[in-house]
């Protein structure tokens, strides 16, 4: 994947944890976890907002481009 998300590092460095930060934020642990393990296609910038507003931190510590341009399959 073209872009990393890098919240595990993030939960880590806080002292929280994923379940705290769904209760937080108001998603779900299935959401949160398919967000953790890269495989989300998409995240609406109102749950980003949220996200980086409860951990402190901005969109470039929680997401992370490796420099690789990812083609979609429309097939």
């Amino acid at each position: 994947m073209a872009i990393r998300v890098c919240l595990d590092d993030i939960l880590r460095s806080r002292g929280m944890t994923a379940r705290e930060l769904c209760a937080q934020v108001g998603i779900t642990e299935a959401n949160l976890s398919i967000l953790r393990s890269g495989k989300a296609k998409g995240i609406r910038f109102g749950t980003v907002n949220r996200i980086c507003y409860y951990l402190g931190c901005d969109v470039g510590e929680i997401l992370k481009f490796d420099g690789i341009l990812e083609e979609e399959d429309d097939a």
